[in-house]
């Protein structure tokens, strides 16, 4: 199978970088996707009985999406043609389309493959649809995107989603053994020092290769120990982007942390995004949104020290304000947690909502006026402090509105006081 260079004009003996130099000519030398390519999964299948469908294929950089197109054309015989979003507009477009009709009319297929699809807008998204219905191409587009974020729902109905993994770390190791294998030569490292370099490249395994040509080059007289590999190699960003979706994965990660009480895991993803460029007000506006949603009055301690934490950063700025959103970040997910109040609030606005302009019952209305005395305006009310409960019971909701409970304490923390508070009171107005 020709490879990028070939389809370039490029002679075999030009330089080629190891990425391409090992790249996989076979599906099953696809490493780290077996979830779809094996035979007994969705892209095996497909490869299995020969039909194939549109597809989309969502996944990070550097784990095989341009790799799979390619051998899926080369196993189907049909035409590979490939274009990239970025670069590419409504003119290729249509010389593609038109390029695959004549091919059509010779009976070969053609495997359109659409790099960073999501790039292109709406109107073009929609312009591939009639041919992909009416079959003059079989389109497999590629996106580092959440499709169902960035493409028409008309386009992803007619093409199937497949999620790619990040190559973890055994799929990568791999990697390195054929770059091995290709060069006729072994990495200078030393075990901690191929860990260190697998960990460099965060899944990527295109990026991976790029690092492994840089140090087979390097004029190495000895292994090189992780301590050494980090010298020669700058550190990668980690795969971040403020923006879109990995922002909310991780966003979301801390809060589930937090609220299932797991500090460990809260302060890993904590740095994560620290480490990934996220403005720490960004951090701390969430915490103390979780602190009132997730935790409330099973310790109202956390809301304040949530909102401390937000006025320190802004104090001392980084690094030194992170550390006090660090401290936030262990109270709140050791505290005890209670979304009672969050939950009683959403009822009482249905209900709110459900009941209108219901005036409150007579005697709990001030009456500043002999007039409003007259009509009754608060004729019977008792002030609470003078009972000798400090309770009276009197009833608060409008006249002709059945009472209602919307606050229910969970029992934990300081809302084990407020529970058996509410319960005694209860008692005594029944």
């Amino acid at each position: 199978m020709s490879s990028l260079f070939e389809n370039a004009g490029l002679e075999d003996a030009a330089p080629r970088p190891l990425a391409d130099r090992v790249r996989p000519q076979k599906i099953d030398e696809v490493v780290g996707q077996d979830h779809l390519l094996a035979a007994h999964e969705p892209i095996g299948r497909m490869l299995v009985s020969g039909r194939i469908a549109s597809m989309i294929l969502w996944g990070p950089p550097g784990v095989g999406k341009t790799t799979i197109a390619r051998l899926i054309a080369g196993h189907a015989d049909m035409e590979f043609v490939q274009l990239s979003a970025v670069f590419s507009g409504v003119a290729d477009l249509r010389k593609a389309f038109e390029a695959a009709k004549t091919r059509r009319a010779t009976g070969r297929g053609t495997l359109l493959f659409v790099d960073e699809i999501h790039r292109f807008n709406r109107a073009q998204q929609d312009g591939f649809l009639p041919y992909v219905e009416q079959g003059i191409v079989t389109l497999i587009g590629a996106t580092t995107e959440n499709p169902s974020f960035e493409l028409n729902g008309a386009l992803l109905s007619r093409a199937q989603v497949f999620v790619l993994k990040r190559l973890d770390e055994k799929a990568l190791d791999e990697l390195l053994v054929r770059a091995e294998n290709s060069t006729g030569q072994k990495l200078p490292l030393t075990r901690d020092g191929r860990d260190a370099l697998i960990a460099f490249a965060d899944g990527d395994g295109r990026y991976l290769l790029n690092l492994a040509e840089e140090i087979f080059a390097l004029p190495a007289k000895k292994k090189l120990d992780g301590k050494a590999v980090a010298r020669h190699l700058q550190t990668r960003a980690p795969a971040y982007d403020k923006n879109k979706e990995e922002h909310y994965n991780i966003i979301s990660a801390l809060h589930k942390s937090i609220r299932g009480s797991d500090p460990d895991a809260a302060l890993y993803w904590l740095a994560r995004m620290l480490a990934g460029g996220e403005d720490p007000l960004y951090i701390a506006r969430r915490l103390i949104r979780m602190a009132s949603e997730d935790i409330g009055l099973a310790d109202p301690l956390a809301l304040m020290i949530a909102n401390e934490a937000m006025n320190t950063y802004r104090f001392l700025g980084s690094p030194e304000g992170e550390l006090a959103i660090a401290h936030a970040v262990v109270h709140m997910a050791t505290a005890p947690k209670s979304n009672a109040v969050y939950t009683a609030f959403k009822a009482a606005t249905r209900a709110a909502k459900k009941t209108g302009s219901l005036m409150p019952p007579a005697h709990i209305l001030n009456a500043p006026t002999k007039m409003m005395k007259d009509i009754g305006y608060g004729k019977g009310y008792t002030y609470d402090p003078d009972t000798p409960e400090g309770f009276s019971g009197q009833n608060y909701f409008p006249d002709g509105m059945e009472r209602e409970q919307f606050y229910a304490p969970k029992g934990e923390g300081r809302e084990r006081e407020i529970k058996a508070r509410l319960e005694r009171w209860a008692a005594l107005r029944a």
